[in-house]
């Protein structure tokens, strides 16, 4: 009789998993053994523009308001026209206004003929006196009744003045060439003293207004690099470059204590009015720099807002550092400090590895 040989169900048990962590050893190996490529920073004069958030205002952009209560008679521009200066804009009902200009007038009229009427008694009161059949005090009060009179006219022409002055308020002009924005009132609208009727902008040239901090402030003029800040671009919202390059005119005096920055002001030319007030974009500074440490943007990550590479030493020992990127050049980095030229650093494979990691690489250039 042949006896069947039967192994044991744990023998089977203990020998899959002899083979299943034979296979996991070898798998391993072969993520050990993977070559990473790793490169130096190449070190060269280059060309950056750095960037600074700006807005625009107009070279002039003022708020045309009422000085008088009155209706809105007759609205004369729309929304958006470009008018010259002295061209009418509004027409405020005026009768109320004529009527106190006719009724300023009669009452100078009035003391006009007074005045003639106390020169003539003053001049009798004075002829009266010379043959004593007066006293003095008569030709005194005389005089006074005069000056009294003379002092109403003056009042008088004042308010001629001034009803003129509220009169021509009714006529609302146009301070300079420029273009109207948005009117708020319609025609037939009862407008207050003071109330906003439209604004007008001058947008022919603008004004860009950027920040830069006090740090880089202190070190544009230790290096004396503020004339390299003259000519300047406009990168705007769509991200295209204004066509006319404008230039720094300005710096103002103080330092904000509040944000550190200190403000810059550069003018454009804006002839087709393609910038208008309040717009936002970016002023692009051209700096020259020597002997400048560049990195590929892809080597690189990111932890709490900080940005770091994966350098490699002779060994292969990966070490994380953080680097200080002083601007971007297309996608490179422009490092400011972190990294020095003769480093390695791993050029791909970031997600691979972590700090402390050993591994094998061949070095290639970017």
């Amino acid at each position: 009789m042949t006896m069947t040989k039967v192994i044991p169900v744990y023998s089977v048990s203990i020998l899959l998993f002899l083979l299943s962590s034979c296979s996991n050893k070898s798998e391993n190996s072969s993520e050990k053994e993977q070559t990473f490529t790793v490169t130096s920073p190449v070190v060269k004069d280059t060309v950056v523009k750095k960037e600074y958030i700006a807005e625009i205002q107009s070279l002039q952009n003022v708020e045309i308001r009422t000085h008088v209560k009155s209706f809105i008679e007759k609205i004369h521009v729309d929304e958006g026209a470009t008018v010259k200066q002295g061209q009418l804009l509004f027409t405020l009902a005026s009768k109320e206004f004529r009527e106190n200009l006719l009724k300023a007038n009669a009452n100078y009229k009035t003391l006009m003929a007074e005045l003639k009427l106390a020169e003539v008694e003053l001049k009798n009161t004075q002829l009266l006196l010379d043959k004593n059949i007066v006293s003095k005090s008569e030709l005194e009060i005389a005089k006074a009744r005069k000056e009294a009179i003379e002092a109403k006219i003056e009042e008088a022409a004042s308010a001629i003045s001034i009803a003129q002055v509220n009169l021509s308020y009714t006529q609302v002009k146009a301070p300079f060439d420029g273009v109207i924005n948005r009117i708020p009132f319609k025609m037939g609208s009862l407008v207050m003293e003071g109330d906003l009727l439209t604004s007008i902008s001058n947008n022919k040239e603008v004004f860009a207004y950027f920040n830069v901090s006090e740090q880089e402030f202190t070190e544009l003029m230790s290096e004396n690099k503020i004339n390299q800040m003259e000519d300047v671009e406009f990168l705007m919202a769509n991200n295209e470059i204004f066509p006319n390059k404008g230039k720094v005119e300005t710096i103002e005096n103080e330092i904000n204590k509040n944000t550190g920055n200190i403000a810059f002001r550069a003018r454009f030319k804006n002839p087709n009015l393609m910038l208008k007030h309040g717009a936002s974009g970016k002023i692009l500074v051209k700096e020259d720099l020597n002997q400048a440490i560049l990195i590929p943007q892809k080597s690189t990550f990111e932890i709490q807002d900080k940005i770091y590479v994966y350098t490699v030493d002779a060994s292969g020992k990966i070490k994380a550092k953080n680097i200080q990127p002083r601007s971007r050049l297309n996608n490179l980095y422009v490092v400011h400090e972190g990294i020095q030229p003769n480093e390695m650093f791993l050029y791909e494979g970031i997600q691979l590895v972590k700090d402390g990691d050993q591994i094998k690489f061949e070095k290639t250039s970017f």
